[in-house]
This record gives structure tokens, sequence and C-alpha cells, in this order.
């Protein structure tokens, strides 16, 4: 993650950055932000994070990568947002992923529409095409506007 906010910095970009003020107490938050914001938790630090994003992608990563991308993804079927999701699937990183994802399809556990909210491209400006052009469901199974 620092050395994406680096990056993005040099390049003269923002990053606002969420931690968990227990993990600010046992690390050193990232000091060359536009913004680092404490918060008291992971649950709120994700919410946080979900509320300022435009759209979210996840890059080659771990466990905690995972499990954001997941939740997030989640959320968006739920109704809890209608903001594009998509991997960054450098060197097919995430290709076994999305073999096992299209055989949730395959075996019902899945729906298409849920499968298709997930973008995947294997360049930054293919993805961040795919991320513009994508348009949620208008299926509101999980959710209704009053309920908002």
């Amino acid at each position: 993650m620092g050395v994406v906010a680096d990056a993005t910095m040099a390049a003269g970009g923002e990053v606002i950055g969420i931690i968990p003020q227990s993990l600010k107490n046992s690390e050193i938050g990232h000091t060359g932000l536009t913004r680092l914001e404490v918060v008291d938790g992971m649950h709120a630090r994700k919410a946080r994070m979900a509320e300022l994003s435009d759209a979210f992608i996840a890059l080659p990563g771990g466990l905690g990568t995972l499990e954001e991308l997941f939740e997030v993804w989640t959320w968006g079927q739920l109704g809890y947002h209608s903001k594009p999701l998509g991997l960054l699937d450098v060197n097919q990183f995430y290709g076994k992923l999305s073999h096992f994802l299209d055989h949730l399809v395959e075996e019902g556990f899945v729906k298409l529409q849920y499968r298709d909210m997930l973008q995947r491209s294997e360049s930054p400006s293919g993805l961040l095409q795919q991320l513009n052009d994508w348009q949620p469901s208008a299926d509101n199974r999980w959710h209704s506007a009053s309920e908002s």
C-alpha cells in the first residue's frame, strides 16, 4: 500500500489513508499522505474507505485484500452501494480465482448478474475503462431504495 501511495503522491494525486487506532499504536502510519484519518477499528476503517471511494480495485494481495474485496462485493450485491469493483490482474494473478468464481455461477451459488459486478483486466487503463463503463444491475431483490 505504501508504494502505491508514494507513487500516487509523486504523480500529484491525492491519497487519504484510513488506519485503526490499534494499528497506529503498533506501527508508524504513513506520514506523507494528503490526509491520514484514525478510526476506532477495522470495521470503521472499511466503512470509511467505502464511503470515500468512487470504485474499488484489488491489486494482487493476500488475505486482507481478498477479505475486503469480497466484503465490498457483497455490499454491492445487497444494494448498500452501486460502485464498480475490479481486479487488476497483473500477470494473471487472479486467473484461478476468476475460474473459481465462474464455477460458483455454474454450480448455482452465485447469479451471473452478481458475478458480472466484478470487472477484471491485466492493464490499468483497461480496468479503469471497464469500471467507467460499468452499470449496476436493475435487480433490487436484496434492497429497496426506501431502506437506504
